[in-house]
């Protein structure tokens, strides 16, 4: 098994390294959708962070989603009400700089407002009495902190998704241009996804494209293989690469999640 080591991800948070992580995008400024609420949290330093909730069900599963590196949380007002007549709440989160929020997204920041959010988001859910059940979701970039909050908060989810994730940072990194080698950037100075996801013990699902041409298929399979989930399963999309598994699924996407996050409404054990 492979080890967390100590890391505050600060030997990657360099400009240099974030402009080539972030590609943050202004919120196009139109109206929040029915049933959708927008809310800014704080994550000190006088920075909110933007996050669009899609509102079911209160007794419904609550998807806390991670977005890749290019979208914001407006991309998803199709897939909100998708997920609500399916019976899920869609909780939608920037990141710095992206949609609504303020300040510049960094990789040294990007976990611990993930965590600032999870506290925050959980304590809403207290507040507002919705009794269903949380789950953690990221995709692609957004696999980081949905694993790190997974992995540290484990207690107070009822489950782990992952979509287009990546095991591995340097293979990443290295693909967004980074000089890995001459930079010295070594595997304990990522995201260290695989150990971290090997603590994680409540049920994980994992999305994956065929011909993900990022993310290989393979790194999806050592985080099925190291996760420490006693129930873990894995679905792979067919034809599929890195940014059309939705388009290639239809509606299937979004049933497929509701019948992971359902099936987890009324488990006793992990």
């Amino acid at each position: 098994m492979i080890k967390e080591s100590a890391n505050s991800l600060s030997f990657l948070d360099r400009p240099e390294i974030n402009s080539l992580v972030f590609y943050p995008r202004p919120d196009p400024g139109v109206p929040t959708p029915a049933g959708a609420e927008d809310y800014l949290f704080p994550v000190g330093s006088g920075v909110g962070i933007g996050a669009r909730f899609y509102l079911s069900d209160p007794g419904g599963p609550h998807l806390l989603f991670f977005h890749g590196n290019g979208e914001i949380a407006s991309d998803y007002d199709e897939a909100g009400p998708l997920y609500r007549e399916l019976g899920l709440t869609l909780l939608a989160m920037d990141y710095r700089g992206y949609g609504k929020s303020q300040g510049s997204p960094s990789v040294a920041t990007l976990l611990t407002d993930g965590l600032n959010l999870f506290d925050q988001t959980y304590e809403w859910i207290q507040e507002k009495g919705r009794p269903g059940p949380l789950l953690i979701m990221g995709r692609s970039l957004g696999s980081a902190p949905a694993i790190d909050i997974a992995s540290k908060r484990t207690e107070k989810i009822a489950g782990l998704i992952i979509e287009s994730g990546f095991a591995y940072s340097l293979p990443l990194l290295a693909l967004m241009g980074i000089p890995v080698e001459e930079m010295g950037i070594q595997e304990k100075d990522g995201f260290q996804n695989v150990p971290k996801i090997a603590k994680v013990t409540k049920p994980t699902f994992i999305l994956h494209a065929q011909f993900d041409e990022l993310i290989p298929l393979a790194q999806a399979d050592v985080l099925l293989k190291n996760s420490g989930a006693r129930r873990k399963e894995m679905v792979v999309v067919p034809g599929a690469g890195h940014n059309d598994i939705i388009f290639r699924c239809g509606r299937a996407y979004f049933e497929t999640i509701a019948r992971f996050a359902n099936s987890l409404k009324k488990r006793g054990k992990d």
